[in-house]
């Protein structure tokens, strides 16, 4: 089973050696990774193109954004399975591509999930994300499964879309919400910590950003024709203070 592996970078020479390591060191035998480069100008191409043997795909060129990006990405995958890797990720393990390729093989699922952990630039573990089995009723909670630790296949992009540019922090939550809840995807949870994020993503990075994304998963359910409690906007992040390490 070929899995295509997205990484997404904009100026992003700090990290992105780290993430393409990884995604090299992968145990799989069959990976495909696809960078999709934002026009950098602080060196990152520069060290993409030193790692240019091991990437399938290479774009780099301006976008309107990071879903735009993402969309790119793919679209241009070749793998039964894709997932996003961003660019100051890692892998958790050299075996996690192999181990998703067999949970997707051995449960015929359209998707597969696991868990992440976040550590602080200076690498302190500040939160552990257990994602625990798939319940659609979940969902009403504002639960999600983790978008870097989430593999579904190709086939799904193709029959219902990729991410809406309209949602500038959520397009990842509205993708699964519609792939998982409103098209009743088969997914399976894969308990095992699949990713080591870098915390303070663009949800995340500011209480004005984490108020704008909740709203902006409330949205996600009107978009889809879905209805849920407005409470969601405050039961999405108080769901996430027991994953955190003080």
């Amino acid at each position: 089973m070929r899995v295509s592996v997205v990484t997404v970078c904009f100026n992003s020479a700090r990290t992105i050696e780290a993430t393409l390591l990884s995604v090299a060191r992968q145990s799989h035998d069959d990976v495909e990774h696809i960078v999709i480069d934002g026009a950098s100008t602080d060196g990152t191409l520069e060290i993409l193109e030193r790692h240019r043997q091991g990437l399938s795909v290479l774009v780099s060129e301006r976008d309107r954004g990071l879903y735009d990006a993402m969309n790119k990405g793919w679209a241009r995958a070749s793998g039964e399975v894709v997932g996003f890797l961003n660019a100051d990720d890692t892998f958790a393990e050299p075996d996690v591509l192999a181990a998703v390729a067999s949970a997707f093989e051995q449960t015929a699922s359209d998707a597969v999930y696991g868990d992440l952990e976040l550590h602080s630039e200076t690498g302190k573990l500040v939160r552990s994300w257990k994602s625990g089995s798939f319940h659609r009723f979940k969902y009403h909670l504002g639960w999600m499964t983790p978008h870097p630790a989430t593999y579904v296949r190709r086939e799904l992009f193709e029959r219902h879309g990729g991410f809406v540019q309209d949602l500038s922090i959520a397009a990842d939550y509205e993708l699964m919400l519609r792939f998982f809840f409103r098209y009743r995807a088969k997914v399976h949870y894969l308990p095992k910590n699949l990713v080591r994020m870098t915390a303070g993503g663009a949800s995340n990075g500011s209480l004005s950003n984490v108020a704008r994304a909740n709203w902006q998963v409330l949205r996600a359910w009107r978009m889809n024709g879905l209805l849920t409690s407005p409470t969601i906007v405050l039961t999405k992040p108080l769901s996430k203070l027991a994953q955190l390490r003080w």
